[in-house]
Order: C-alpha cells, then sequence, then structure tokens
C-alpha cells in the first residue's frame, strides 16, 4: 500500500488540519517508511515465538496497603511558602464568577 495525495487530503479534512504542500510531502513521505517498516515486520518468520504477553514476566511481589510515616498537618504545612488555614493551603483567587 502506498499513501498518495488524495489519501493524504483525505486525512487532513478528517482531523481538520490546513497542511501546506511541503508539509503535506512530509507527512505522505514519513507515512510511506512506516508502512515500509511494517511490510518488512511481516515479512519475519515468528512460527516458533511465542506470543508475549508482559514485556517483563517476573512479579513483583505485592505490599500491604498500611499507612505508615504520616505527616501532621502541622507537620505537613510548616514549611509550605504561602499562607495555610484549618490544614488547607490559601491561594489567590483566579476566578470570577461572572
Amino acid at each position: 500500500m502506498k499513501i498518495d495525495d488524495t489519501l493524504i487530503s483525505k486525512l487532513e479534512r478528517l482531523s481538520r488540519l490546513e497542511l501546506s504542500s511541503d508539509e503535506k510531502d512530509l507527512i505522505k513521505n514519513d507515512l510511506n517508511e512506516i508502512l515500509e517498516m511494517v511490510e518488512t515486520l511481516q515479512e519475519l518468520d515468528t512460527d516458533e515465538v511465542e506470543p508475549l504477553i508482559y514485556v517483563n514476566q517476573d512479579r513483583k511481589a505485592e505490599r500491604q496497603d498500611e499507612p505508615a510515616n504520616e505527616l501532621s498537618i502541622i507537620e505537613a504545612t510548616k514549611n509550605a511558602p504561602i499562607k495555610h488555614e484549618d490544614g488547607f493551603f490559601v491561594v489567590p483567587k483566579v476566578l470570577d464568577k461572572s
């Protein structure tokens, strides 16, 4: 399969992009290179290869989800660069209700 100008125009329309002729040529070349790479991969004999389910077959031992080393509100906010009140950070208003 080859990527041609008609397909690029269709993709441009579907993606609602306005591409220059240089950009169209660049995309066409890139897509053709990708298709060539995929075709090369399809030529490989993979009959003897077992499908890969996980990238890493090793399973890590899962730990118990228990809270530890908790900070109190005072400890967590004592070095805060901004004001805090009742355990919450006080920040300037950024949105109006209009």
